[in-house]
């Protein structure tokens, strides 16, 4: 098992194309952990912001009666993947990681493979 701060430092040395990422409380909005960003990209404001999203979602899914489980989100932007895998093992109720990819660099589906490898071994 592996700590949030190991965890991220995992996913930014494994993942090919990452260039940030947050452990993120979609119940308060707060990150419990970052890593990665720039001075253009306020990761803590990206991750507060993308509990709308998560939010939006499992409201949409309560409407329609879907009992399934959320994976991942996946939004695609011109030059970046922004990735958002719901934590659901122990202690992970209410949280997500938020992986930012470089849209150039990265292989989707080998990122969604390593984030749900690190998922699993997070220890929260």
């Amino acid at each position: 098992m592996a700590n949030t701060e190991t965890s991220l430092k995992e996913c930014l040395a494994t993942i090919e194309g990452a260039t940030a990422v947050a452990l993120v409380d979609y119940t308060s909005g707060m990150a419990l952990g970052t890593l990665g960003g720039s001075k253009s990209f306020d990761l803590s404001v990206a991750a507060a912001g993308n509990t709308d999203v998560v939010r939006s979602k499992m409201r949409t899914m309560e409407h329609l009666g879907l009992k399934a489980q959320i994976e991942d989100i996946l939004i695609t932007l011109s030059d970046q993947y922004h990735l958002i895998r719901l934590l659901s093992g122990r202690g992970g109720n209410g949280l997500f990681l938020y992986l930012v990819l470089d849209g150039k660099r990265a292989n989707l589906a080998m990122a969604r493979h390593q984030l749900k490898k690190i998922e699993e071994e997070l220890e929260v």
